[in-house]
């Protein structure tokens, strides 16, 4: 038995649904682009959080990685730091130091975190050993399981630098730190050695407390572990809140933009659903008091209304959650590449919960109208029919005849009048698919806005490099600790093995890089140079941040090559550092602080004078300049050429210098989108194209009510003259002004939306949005948005406007 009964119950809901095709497809498309977006976001949101959560939760993970000058504070002084107020267990303190290994390649890899520890266990940060075993003497290592791989494996060994005599180390282990609070383990022993040739040692402490869920509570702590212990001792802190939203970040960025359009798309399903059975109803007045009169009750009347709406929202919800699983897929895969082993897809419950709340939410919707239904007195509905009321909006008809246009546009201007709540549906129908479209174009020009700022490099006309490219480049850097990236969303790969060397590629193999001194003069010495500025790119150690960080060093003016400023300014001479929001963030500093900087033997205090916008995710990258530094020499030369040059005749003419020399020299090109960008704009286009469908969809449902309950006047209009070029225009001219007013409203609304979403992608991923990804419309942009408005409503009426036009005059006066 159905729940919406049997028999003659059953054969009206089939013939309402099978006569109604038009409201049939909008219900279903409607509810299809709601459950998609939804199905897309729960995902989404899922995915960013239960795999971090699960693996800090198991190892009880550090809120707070410490590390402290050991002239300042001595082992006990630190050991009774995890005695402070608010602090719930604590390790340490460990010998912590800063190595960059070579291969038994010659490869040198990154800046690794080295931390002397007895055992993966403790009562803070219990290490998940991989595969392997622990470090049980001098010489042994285990490192961060993001770089297990074909060239480094377990008895695999490592040079601890590529000093003539230094240490080598045998991998014996890979482990999994879900707080990444170092890169690699040793014993303590070990590292105290390591450091003993030149190395600076730290001591790490790691510390969970009561309170850590926000980050005042981790300020809080922060100062009281600061408070606890000498001025000066505190070198740095790593907040497990950074490192979460390090972790997340991949899928993150995409929840804010995905849930905007799911809401989007659910109100609309809201509005539509509501507009067509509301219509319904009011077009079969005389059915429902014939079914009445039959036999039919209330309840059962009701029932068949609501039926008539949750079977083509059935049909909808089933292909939403198909298409969301499909477009979930790109982004999901991206968040697995970032948690490696864990198996990331659709959680059944999204797919489960998801359409069970649009079926809740579409038979609401339905029912309002169904009850109405339900309450007509027999009579009072046979003998309406589907006329509406008498003298209802004749005051919109006598305004509107005294405006100086043709009678037919007129008469369609006062239409809406007749219907004001299938007025209302319609212009908010309108107005959302005009939000979608203006929130959609503001998207997709941040986000080429930030493709474009993260490449300043191109911006110069000619790359000058102290090394020739080779004909198989060696493989770049693995990621250190296993940290993952993600642009405003993902702009970047996440963790994974270390990359194998492409054949044929060994260090003999590589060019001598030609000198930077040669280098340089050969570019001031062309005729051609407007300006020019050297850069470096390092690994470096930050005091309380574990794993490398990526420097950039320049050499002379480097404005032209800045990135995009949030706050501060860019770099002005030495002493001074640039850092990304997430530097900010996790060292718990703002501009004006001073931070230790480790490259190579060179050690410098730097103070922060400007907070740069950076979606690079994999990798905390800073701006310093080459001076503070005495071992850094710079490896490219950015250069502008004067105007009237040729760019590519200056290239060859720099290179015929420089490559003997070992250098090279290059035009630039501007640099393509990344491809994570190039996927969340394009699904921004997909689910506008969607709203904007059912917008349409929206106004053609509710014209093709109008126009059937007009069609007697129309063919009286049809009798008296009335062309068919007319009737179109009659039709068409009912909304416009809809259109209009649609566009007047959801254009400052989707521009507020952007303004509102925007920044939440941004600290989603670590990072505030400067004022060129924010402040993307131009006014003649937003006029052609406007008037969107009406193309949406005019282009849903066509063809019930085409249909009317084609009506002949006979057929519409028998039609009552």
């Amino acid at each position: 038995m159905s729940v919406f009964g049997t028999g003659a119950l059953g054969r009206v809901v089939r013939a309402g649904v099978g006569r109604r095709r038009v409201q049939t497809v909008v219900i279903a498309v409607a509810t299809m682009m709601a459950v998609a977006s939804a199905v897309v976001a729960g995902a989404l949101m899922v995915a960013a959080a239960a795999p971090f959560d699960h693996a800090f939760d198991k190892q009880r993970g550090a809120h707070i990685a410490a590390q402290f000058d050991p002239a300042e504070a001595d082992a006990a002084e630190l050991a009774e730091t995890g005695k402070s107020a608010g602090v719930a267990a604590s390790a340490g303190p460990y010998p912590s130091t800063a190595l960059r290994p070579v291969d038994q390649t010659g490869f040198r890899l990154p800046t690794l975190i080295l931390v002397g520890r007895s055992g993966p266990d403790g009562d803070v940060d219990r290490l998940d050993l991989k595969s392997g075993r622990w470090a049980r003497q001098p010489g042994e290592i285990v490192l961060a399981a993001s770089f297990e791989g074909p060239a480094l494996a377990i008895g695999a060994t490592l040079k601890a630098s590529d000093s003539t005599n230094a240490p080598i180390l045998s991998i014996v282990g890979f482990a999994v730190s879900a707080s990444r609070t170092a890169d690699a383990w040793a014993t303590a022993a070990q590292v105290e050695a390591l450091a003993s040739q030149g190395s600076p040692v730290t001591r790490q402490m790691l510390y969970r407390l009561d309170a850590a869920s926000t980050k005042e509570q981790i300020l809080a702590g922060r100062e009281k572990l600061a408070a606890a212990v000498g001025p000066g001792a505190l070198l740095g802190t790593q907040s497990w809140l950074d490192t979460k939203r390090s972790a997340d970040q991949g899928a993150a960025a995409t929840v804010p933009f995905v849930t905007a359009f799911g809401v989007l798309g659910l109100a609309m399903s809201v509005i539509i659903v509501s507009s067509v059975i509301s219509g319904a109803v009011g077009t079969s007045l005389r059915r429902i008091g014939i079914l009445k009169a039959i036999g039919f009750t209330p309840g059962e009347v009701v029932r068949a209304y609501v039926a008539q709406a949750l079977i083509p929202a059935g049909v909808g919800i089933v292909l939403g959650v198909v298409l969301g699983n499909l477009l979930a897929v790109p982004l999901l895969s991206d968040t697995e590449e970032v948690y490696g082993t864990v198996s990331l897809s659709v959680t059944w419950w999204v797919d489960v919960t998801v359409p069970a709340a649009a079926l809740v939410v579409v038979g609401l919707a339905a029912l309002i109208p169904a009850l109405r239904a339900g309450r007509l007195h027999t009579v009072e509905a046979i003998a309406v029919g589907r006329s509406p009321r008498t003298g209802r909006g004749q005051w919109a008809h006598r305004a509107m005849g005294l405006l100086p246009l043709p009678r037919p546009v007129t008469y369609g201007l006062a239409a809406p009048f007749t219907h004001p709540v299938r007025t209302l549906a319609m212009l908010l129908a309108v107005a959302f698919g005009t939000v979608a479209a203006t929130f959609a174009v503001g998207l997709t020009s941040s986000l080429n806005a930030i493709g474009t700022s993260q490449d300043p490099e191109s911006r110069a006309a000619v790359t000058v490099t102290t090394t020739r490219a080779l004909d198989v480049a060696p493989p770049p850097p693995p990621p250190v600790g296993g940290e993952p990236g993600g642009p405003l969303p993902p702009v970047g790969a996440g963790s994974g093995p270390r990359p194998v060397k492409s054949g044929g590629a060994s260090t003999s193999d590589m060019p001598h890089p030609a000198d930077p001194a040669k280098v340089r003069a050969a570019v001031t010495s062309q005729a051609g140079t407007r300006s020019y500025y050297g850069k470096a790119r390092a690994d470096v150690a930050v005091a309380g941040i574990s794993g490398s960080v990526r420097a950039s060093l320049y050499e002379g003016d480097s404005r032209s090559g800045s990135y995009a400023m949030i706050s501060g300014h860019w770099i002005t001479g030495t002493g001074q550092v640039v850092v990304p929001t997430r530097f900010l963030e996790r060292t718990s500093t703002k501009i004006g602080d001073t931070v230790r900087v480790t490259y190579a033997k060179d050690t410098a205090n730097l103070q922060i004078v400007g907070e740069s916008f950076d979606t690079s995710g994999s990798q905390l990258e800073i701006h310093a300049d080459m001076a503070n530094f005495a071992s850094a020499q710079p490896s490219t030369f950015l250069v502008e050429v004067k105007p009237g040059v040729s760019t590519d005749a200056y290239a060859q003419e720099v290179a015929a210098v420089v490559q003997p020399l070992g250098g090279d020299a290059t035009t630039n090109a501007p640099s393509g989108q990344d491809g994570v960008i190039l996927i969340m704009s394009a699904m921004a286009v997909l689910l506008t194209l969607m709203l904007v469908c059912v917008a349409g969809l929206g106004v053609l449902n509710s014209v093709v009510l109008d126009t059937r309950e007009r069609i007697h006047d129309l063919g009286v209009c049809k009798a008296i003259g009335m062309s068919p070029r007319q009737t179109m225009s009659l039709v068409l001219a009912s909304v416009t002004v809809i259109g209009v007013i649609g566009g007047l409203i959801g254009v400052p609304a989707g521009h507020a939306l952007h303004g509102l979403v925007m920044p939440v992608m941004g600290r989603a991923v670590g990072t505030s949005l400067p004022s060129a990804v924010l402040e993307v419309y131009e006014p003649a942009e937003l006029l052609l948005l406007g008037l969107g408005g009406v193309a949406i409503a005019v282009l849903g009426a066509l063809v019930p406007a085409g249909w009317a036009a084609r009506a002949r005059t006979a057929t519409a006066l028998r039609t009552e």
